[in-house]
């Protein structure tokens, strides 16, 4: 089974600037154990643009589609045997960026 496994950072808080290492080496091991199935950074949430086309035309927006003080950061996306490995795996996420995880399977 697959998880989206989300990096979240907090606008008023936010985690770490150098846990980079730290999360290229945890990378490595998510790599060389089977885990890995993608991964990514964000950029800032400025940087953002919402589309809406369920009406006649087309409607850009700058900005993210929703305003919060936690925003997402980041993601990657795990295949593992059960949620048991994952929510191990993201408990060490945490500590190793320095954020919030939060897990989700894929349907």
């Amino acid at each position: 089974m697959q998880y989206l496994v989300s990096v979240i950072d907090d606008k008023d808080n936010p985690g770490s600037t150098d846990s980079r290492p730290a999360i290229s080496a945890f990378n490595e091991r998510l790599i060389a154990e089977g885990y890995w199935v993608f991964a990514g950074g964000l950029a800032d949430t400025d940087t953002a643009t919402v589309i809406d086309n369920r009406g006649e035309q087309a409607v850009f927006s700058d900005g993210p589609f929703v305003e919060s003080k936690e925003y997402l950061a980041g993601v990657w996306v795990w295949e593992a045997p059960d949620l048991d490995v994952v929510l191990k795996l993201a408990a060490e996420a945490s500590k190793v960026c320095d954020r919030k995880i939060e897990v989700r399977p894929f349907q």
